[in-house]
């Protein structure tokens, strides 16, 4: 009963926050004409330098409100998976069934349409699947105009709903960068977007240490981990096995947030 509807709602009047966006624009357009260029381009700079902090860091809630803890005291963490499937997915289903852990994985849709068999079976063991995008468009995300974004998030949420059997209620953005357009996107497929709290770098070159490092600091309470598959360093699955044993170490377990299972 923890914060549910926190949890399990989209964006809330997500074309009011673009509208005022909009509006901010144009007040500096009347700062500018009234107050002279100085006081204009302080407040074109501020404004600027505000939308692009909140495009690249992946918790900034000015555009759309973002999942980056989980609330309440819990004992849990939320391990999230991101990039699949891949090569890694069945060995990190039966790592997961070992430490009887369960995960989302927030799957990209043309690779579930290349692997339909392994989002099958993450559902079938019980574990949750969210939107990643269809194609990963990964340099280019946080530049994508509504339409582009539209069709990313709902190619994805058809190929989820066919494959896993309904369609998920959780959207992480590409590499966590988000824009202004993503909110009426979200808001129109029922999506939370969720951020995360512990991060290790594990999408990219790394050890296992150096993963390992980078997220135990953060591994408490409530904690949302990014994780991620079938990367070209080939660490994944044991950077997902120390995760779970630390995890352990601290008495905490990694389980679904409340009222999430399947789709979650």
């Amino acid at each position: 009963m923890e914060a549910r509807a926190t949890q399990h709602h989209g964006p809330r009047m997500p074309r009011l926050r673009l509208g005022l966006l909009g509006l901010s624009q144009v007040a500096v357009v009347a700062l500018w004409w009234l107050a002279g260029w100085k006081l204009g381009l302080m407040a074109l700079v501020l404004t600027h330098g505000a939308v692009l902090w909140s495009t690249f860091n992946p918790r900034s809630q000015l555009f759309c409100p973002a999942l980056v803890r989980l609330p309440g005291e819990t004992e849990r963490v939320w391990l999230t998976i991101d990039d699949g499937p891949s090569d890694d997915t069945r060995p990190i289903l039966d790592l997961l069934d070992a430490h009887a852990a369960k995960a989302t994985f927030f799957l990209v849709g043309e690779r579930v349409r290349a692997r339909p068999e392994l989002v099958r079976e993450i559902v079938r063991r019980g574990h949750g699947v969210g939107n990643h995008s269809d194609s990963h468009p990964q340099t280019a995300f946080w530049r994508l105009g509504p339409g582009t974004l539209e069709a990313e998030i709902a190619a994805n949420q058809r190929t989820l709903a066919k494959v896993a059997g309904a369609a998920p209620r959780w959207f992480r953005s590409v590499v966590g960068h988000t824009n202004p357009f993503i909110g009426p996107v979200l808001a129109r497929h029922g999506l939370t977007r969720v951020a995360w709290s512990a991060r290790g770098f594990d999408g990219v070159s790394c050890t296992p240490d150096q993963v390992l490092a980078r997220i135990e600091p953060d591994l408490k309470p409530g904690a949302i981990v990014l994780l991620h598959e079938g990367a070209a360093h080939g660490h994944n699955v044991e950077i997902l096995r120390r995760v779970l044993v630390a995890v352990e170490q601290r008495g905490l377990s990694a389980q679904l947030p409340p009222q999430a299972s399947g789709s979650a």
